[in-house]
C-alpha cells in the first residue's frame, strides 16, 4: 500500500534520515518549491513535562538558528529556514553529499597535510562567524563535513546549547560527550568565541592523533573532571602543526590565539605544505623570492635535491631580511632619513607580480640620499608617522615588498607567531592583492578592515586589531588580537 511520504511546511518532502543525535533527527528532503535536494534536521525538545521549560527552550532554538542564519560562507552549511511545526523547530539547510569528519576518523587519523587543509577550510567560516558575533558551542569531528573532492564545512552553528547538547542534566546525565570542551566551558561557563578555538584544536588534535586531547574514556565524568583542568595529552603526532595546537589548547582563555590568527596560520601551514611537496613544478612562493635569493639557489649545484634547494633559498631570504633590518636600524639613526612613507601611501596592495627588487617608491628603501633642503634641518627630524598612518603604510607594502613589511614587525610579533622570514613569505605568496579599510586609531591600538584576494581566485575579510610601538622614531607592529 502506497504511503505518502511526510511533508513539512506544505513543500518539503522528507525522504529518509541521515543522521541524528541527542539533538534530534537530520532528513534528506525534496524541496518542491525551488526543485532542489535540502537536509532538514528536527530538534528535539526537553521531554520533561514541563511546558514553561520546554516552551523556553523552542525560543530558544528558534532565535540562535536564525542568527545561524546570518551566516553565508562557503565553508559553512547555510540555514535557509526555520519552521515551527508539530510544536518543534526544524532547521532547513544546504545538503552536502559528505562524510563527516567523525566518520573518516573511524578509519584512521588524517595525516597532518590532510588536516591542516581541512583546518584551514573551516577556521575561515568559524572566523566569519565570530566577525558577526556568532558562537558555534560545538566544534567537533562529527559537526565537519567533508565531500568527495575535500570541500570542507561545518554545520550546527548556535544550536547545539540551545538543545541541550552537551551539559548535565537534572539527574546528572550528560546529554554528548565532553571530548572536546574547553575548560570553561567543563566547568559550567558560558561558551565563547575562545573556547570554540579550544574545541577547533581539540578536533583538529584528534584528526592527527586518532583521539582527544583528555583521551578516551567510558567515564564521561571522568572525562569531564578532566576537561575542567584542561588536562590534556601532549601531542605526538602533530608535527609542524604542534606549536599551533598547544597555543588553541591553552587552559586561559586569553592565552589562546583568535579564530582569525587560527586561520591565518592554518593557510601559512597549507602554502609550506604545497611548497615543500617533491614534486617537480615550481615553488608556489616564487614571484615573491627576491633576486639574491633566486641567484644563490640557481648557483647549487643541479644534483642538490629539491629539499636542498629549499634550505638554500630560505637561507637567503633569512640573510636578505637581517640585513635590511640593519640597513633600516641604520637608516632610523641618522636623522632626516628616517621619514615615513608619505600619507599617499595607498591601503591596497602593490601587485604580487611586482619584481620585489624593485620595491615601489612609497618604501623608501632607495638608498638615495634625501634632497638637500631635509638637510637643513637634521637638528629636527620629521614627526613620527601615526599609528594609523603606519598600519596604512604596512599594508601598502604588501604583498610586493615583503622585505620591508617584516621590518615593520617587532620581534615579539615575529616570535608569538613563529614567522621566520621564509615563513611570513611563504604566507604571503597566496595573495594577489590585499586591501586596508575603515581604519580607526586609539592611542597606540589600531582597528582596520582587511580584504585579500587569493592568486587562485576567492577573497576573504576580517577585522584586526593591532597594538603597535615606537621604535627608533618609527611605529612598528607589536602584537595583534
Amino acid at each position: 500500500m502506497f504511503v505518502e511520504a511526510r511533508r513539512i511546511g506544505d513543500r518539503y518532502r522528507l525522504l529518509e534520515p541521515i543522521g541524528g543525535g541527542a539533538m534530534g533527527t537530520v532528513w534528506r528532503a525534496k524541496d518542491e518549491t525551488l526543485g532542489r535536494t535540502v537536509a532538514i534536521k528536527e530538534l528535539v525538545l526537553p521531554d520533561d513535562h514541563d511546558e514553561k521549560r520546554t516552551d523556553e527552550a523552542k525560543q530558544r532554538a528558534m532565535r540562535e538558528a536564525r542568527i545561524a542564519a546570518r551566516l553565508t560562507h562557503p565553508h559553512a552549511i547555510t540555514v535557509f529556514a526555520v519552521l515551527d511545526e508539530e510544536d518543534r523547530p526544524w532547521l532547513i539547510m544546504e545538503h552536502l553529499t559528505s562524510t563527516s569528519l567523525a566518520q573518516k576518523l573511524e578509519d584512521g587519523p588524517l595525516s597532518v597535510d590532510d588536516a591542516v587543509n581541512v583546518g584551514a577550510q573551516v577556521s575561515s567560516a568559524l572566523a566569519a562567524a565570530h566577525r558577526v558575533g556568532i558562537v558555534h558551542r560545538d566544534v567537533k569531528p562529527g559537526n565537519i563535513l567533508v565531500g568527495p573532492d575535500g570541500t570542507a564545512k561545518i554545520s550546527d552553528f548556535g544550536i547545539s546549547r540551545a538543545a541541550g547538547d552537551v551539559k548535565l542534566t537534572a539527574t546528572g546525565d550528560i546529554l554528548g560527550t565532553p571530548a572536546f570542551l574547553s575548560p570553561e566551558v567543563a566547568r559550567g561557563e558560558d561558551a565563547s568565541f575562545a573556547s570554540d578555538v579550544f574545541s577547533f584544536g581539540a578536533t583538529l588534535y584528534a584528526a592527527v592523533e586518532g583521539t582527544p586531547p583528555y583521551g578516551e574514556s567510558d567515564n564521561q565524568i571522568a572525562l569531564l573532571y578532566r576537561a575542567s583542568s584542561g588536562d590534556i595529552v601532549p601531542p605526538a603526532k602533530t608535527e609542524r602543526l604542534t606549536p599551533l595546537l598547544l597555543r588553541m589548547l591553552a587552559t586561559d582563555p586569553a592565552e589562546r590565539p583568535s579564530m582569525s590568527e587560527v586561520e591565518r596560520e592554518l593557510r601559512a601551514l597549507v602554502a609550506v605544505s604545497a611548497a615543500t611537496l617533491p614534486a617537480g613544478p615550481p615553488l608556489p612562493a616564487e614571484p615573491t623570492v627576491p633576486a639574491a635569493a633566486a641567484s644563490a639557489a640557481a648557483a647549487a649545484p643541479a644534483s642538490r635535491n629539491r629539499r636542498g634547494l629549499i634550505a638554500v633559498g630560505a637561507g637567503a631570504l633569512l640573510l636578505i631580511a637581517a640585513v635590511i633590518v640593519v640597513i633600516l636600524v641604520t637608516r632610523h639613526k641618522s636623522g632626516p632619513e628616517t621619514a615615513a612613507p608619505p600619507l599617499s601611501t595607498p591601503a591596497s596592495a602593490t601587485p604580487s607580480t611586482t619584481p620585489s627588487a624593485a620595491p615601489p617608491p612609497a618604501t623608501a628603501s632607495s638608498s638615495t640620499p634625501p634632497p638637500s633642503t631635509s638637510s637643513s634641518s637634521s637638528s629636527a627630524p620629521p614627526p613620527a608617522e601615526t599609528p594609523a598612518q603606519a598600519v596604512a603604510a604596512y599594508y601598502g607594502l604588501l604583498p610586493g615588498n615583503l622585505e620591508a613589511g617584516y621590518a615593520r614587525l617587532t620581534q615579539k610579533f615575529k616570535d608569538a607567531r613563529s614567522k621566520t622570514f621564509s615563513a611570513y613569505a611563504q604566507w604571503w605568496s597566496q595573495f594577489q592583492s590585499v586591501t586596508a579599510s575603515n581604519i580607526t586609531e586609539n592611542g597606540s591600538t589600531v582597528t582596520v578592515d582587511v580584504s585579500y584576494v587569493y592568486k587562485s581566485g576567492g577573497n576573504t575579510q576580517e577585522r584586526d586589531t593591532l597594538t603597535l610601538v615606537q621604535k627608533d622614531g618609527t611605529w612598528m607592529l607589536d602584537s595583534q588580537g
